[in-house]
């Protein structure tokens, strides 16, 4: 049964964190990687879209203490954990929409997303990361650390199915529902130069899952 995406996080508040880092492969690795990955020095900057608890913030923070970032979730409880696991941080925590909710214009030094935008297509992301590139300031970038259809074949079947599920529930376009449909590497790095980001870099790899640095 399909859930929708924010009351599927809510509803798994308790054991996420352990279930992120022991049920994904080398999530270990890679939370730690992409924070090593944001700017460190000053006060810089950040936007997290989908930082749900914060667990690449943890590393993060250790590496750039005095750090101003940004999260939005769909989830307002993850957002509380967040609240609650760093009090002491300069943190604004917004729960909505990352594709509604406005960014602004040259007001982060970077932004990141972590496991989050596996459940979009091509053409939902495209606007989305148009807006992600207006809102960096000139010389950010945009770190993305998530897992990718192995094939061009996978991602049409597990978008296919996605359809094919809502059309079963009689569910309505329009809202987001929990359902890993990914984007090949190649796919994810078109939308992002599509987006008008200048150059895309895959950083690192895990298996599926890659770490992409997206440069304005």
């Amino acid at each position: 049964m399909l859930e929708r995406m924010g009351e599927f996080f809510e509803k798994r508040l308790d054991g996420y964190e352990e279930h992120q880092l022991t049920c994904i492969a080398s999530a270990a690795e890679f939370y730690p990687f992409t924070a090593g990955c944001l700017p460190r020095e000053g006060s810089p900057s950040v936007l997290d879209l989908g930082c749900g608890t914060g667990l690449e913030l943890g590393y993060y923070f250790e590496l750039a203490p005095n750090a101003s970032v940004t999260g939005i979730d769909l989830a307002p409880k993850m957002l509380a954990a967040l609240a609650e696991k760093f009090p002491d941080k300069r943190l604004k925590l917004i729960a909505g929409s990352y594709f509604e909710v406005p960014f602004g214009e040259s007001a982060f030094d970077a932004a990141l997303s972590v496991e989050s935008l596996h459940h979009f297509t091509k053409d939902e992301k495209l606007p989305l990361y148009a807006k992600l590139r207006k809102a960096l300031k000139p010389g950010g970038f945009f770190i993305l650390t998530d897992y990718f259809a192995s094939s061009p074949e996978e991602e049409r079947s597990l978008r296919a199915e996605l359809i094919r599920l809502k059309k079963e529930q009689s569910v309505e376009d329009g809202e987001f529902y929990h359902f890993d449909t990914p984007l090949t590497v190649e796919h994810e790095m078109e939308a992002l130069l599509s987006a008008g980001f200048s150059s895309v870099t895959v950083l690192k790899s895990w298996g599926p899952t890659h770490t992409l640095r997206a440069k304005i």
